[in-house]
C-alpha cells in the first residue's frame, strides 16, 4: 500500500503521525512510506532518520496527501479539505462530534475516515486516546500551576503553598486517564486535590491509590458548586466516548468563582466541558471571562512533540500494520479498529456524531458488507 506523512499544520502542532521505527515496519512488509520533508522536525525527527528507515521523501503536502493512505496527528484544518476524496483512507484523531463542517467535509467527499479517539476494545478501553490523555493531564496540572501566577492573569497561588500558607485548591472534573493523570502531578506539587466523577469505582481507585493525599467527591449540582466556588485551579477532564463533553460549569457560575482562578478544559477537543470554552492556540492560548483565566488549547501535547508522537505512535502502530496488510478487511475483521470508523464513502458510521448533529446513522458493519 502507498502511505502518505504530511506534516501537521494546525497551529504549534509539531507532533506527527508516524516515527522512523513505524516507517520501517511498514517498508519491510514491502509497503511504500511518503514523507513530506521536514514533518518530523518538530519531533526532532530528521528526514534523514526517515531515509534511512526506507520511506522516500515528498516535496509537498499535495504528494503525501495522494496516498491510499494517510496518518496523521490532528483532525484536517480548512486548508486541507482539498484533499479529501473517496479513495482516502484517513488514519488520525477526528473529534467529529464538535466539528460540524469537518464532518460534513467528509460526507461529501466520501472520504474513509477513522478516528484514533473511538477506537474501541472489547473492555471499554481507548488504546489510541489514552497515551494523549495521560499528556495532556500531566501537562493541565503544570500549566495550570503557571497561568496561576499573578504574572499570568491568575491569582498569584503557588502550588504547594509553604510552611505557614495553604497550597492551592485544585478541583478535577473526571477521575478517568485525564483527571487522575493531572491528579498525580497536583498531588505532587504538594496541592489539595479534590477529585469529581460520577463514577464511583474510579473514585475508589483513586482514594485507595493515594491513601489521604486526595479527596475524592461522588458529582451531582450542589457538590460541584460548592468545590468549583472554592477552587484556584480547575481541570476538566471529562470524556463520553465520541460524543460532545457536557457542560458542568455553566457560564452564570463564573461570576461566584474566585477572582484569578484558573480552568484548563482538557475536554475542549469533544467541545469543553465548560459552557464559556472555546478552542485556543499555543499562539493565543487564554482569554479571560468574568475574571476567570480559561486556557484551552485543542491539541496540548503538541507543546512536548517528541514525547506525544513516540507514546502516540507506540499505540497506533499495530492497528496501522492493519490497514496497510489489509485495507477495508482490517476493519470488517478487527472490532476495535472497525469502532474507529467515523465515515465511509459519504455515510456516517459513528453514532455518537450523527446524534450530536441529527444525521443519519449506518452501522459500519452494514456499509462494510458492500
Amino acid at each position: 500500500m502507498l502511505i502518505g506523512l504530511p506534516k501537521e499544520v494546525k497551529d504549534n502542532e509539531n507532533r506527527v503521525g508516524l516515527t522512523p521505527s513505524t516507517v520501517k515496519a511498514l517498508t519491510e512488509r514491502g509497503h511504500q512510506v511518503l514523507v513530506q520533508q521536514g514533518a518530523g522536525v518538530g519531533s526532532s525527527i530528521s528526514d534523514i532518520e526517515y531515509q534511512a528507515a526506507g520511506a522516500r521523501l515528498v516535496a509537498t503536502a499535495d504528494d503525501a496527501w495522494a496516498a491510499q493512505l494517510v496518518i496523521k496527528v490532528k483532525e484536517p484544518i480548512a486548508s486541507e479539505y482539498q484533499y479529501l476524496r473517496p479513495d482516502l483512507l484517513l488514519f488520525t484523531y477526528l473529534h467529529l462530534a464538535s466539528n460540524e463542517a469537518l464532518t460534513e467535509e467528509l460526507l461529501t467527499n466520501g472520504t474513509i475516515g477513522i478516528a484514533y479517539e473511538t477506537v474501541q476494545t472489547a473492555d471499554g478501553r481507548l488504546p489510541l486516546l489514552t497515551p494523549m490523555s495521560e499528556v495532556a493531564g500531566r501537562m493541565a496540572t503544570q500549566i495550570g500551576a503557571v497561568y496561576l501566577q499573578r504574572s499570568h492573569g491568575g491569582r498569584g497561588v503557588l502550588m504547594g503553598g509553604v510552611p505557614g500558607v495553604a497550597p492551592a485548591k485544585v478541583v478535577i472534573l473526571g477521575a478517568g486517564i485525564v483527571g487522575s493523570n493531572a491528579a498525580q502531578v497536583a498531588v505532587g506539587m504538594g496541592a489539595q486535590v479534590t477529585v469529581l466523577d460520577v463514577n464511583s469505582d474510579r473514585l475508589k481507585y483513586l482514594d485507595e491509590l493515594y491513601r489521604g493525599q486526595l479527596q475524592t467527591r461522588y458529582s451531582d449540582s450542589h457538590t460541584l458548586e460548592e468545590h468549583v466556588y472554592q477552587a484556584d485551579l480547575i481541570i476538566g477532564a471529562v470524556l463520553l466516548v465520541g460524543r460532545r463533553a457536557p457542560w458542568l460549569i455553566r457560564r452564570e457560575m463564573l461570576s461566584k468563582m474566585l477572582p484569578g482562578a484558573v480552568i484548563v478544559d482538557v475536554a475542549v477537543d469533544q467541545g469543553g466541558c465548560v459552557e464559556t470554552t472555546r478552542p485556543t492556540t499555543h499562539s493565543e492560548p487564554t482569554y479571560v471571562v468574568d475574571g476567570v483565566v480559561h486556557y484551552c488549547v485543542a491539541n496540548m501535547p503538541g507543546a512536548v512533540p517528541r514525547t506525544s508522537t513516540f507514546a502516540l505512535n507506540n499505540q497506533t502502530r499495530p492497528y496501522i500494520l492493519q490497514l496497510a496488510e489489509h485495507g477495508l478487511d482490517a476493519l470488517r475483521n478487527e472490532t476495535a479498529l472497525r469502532s474507529g470508523l467515523n465515515t465511509y464513502l459519504g455515510q456516517l458510521t459513528c453514532a455518537a456524531v450523527a446524534e450530536a448533529f441529527g444525521l443519519t446513522y449506518i452501522d459500519p458493519l452494514e456499509v462494510l458488507r458492500h
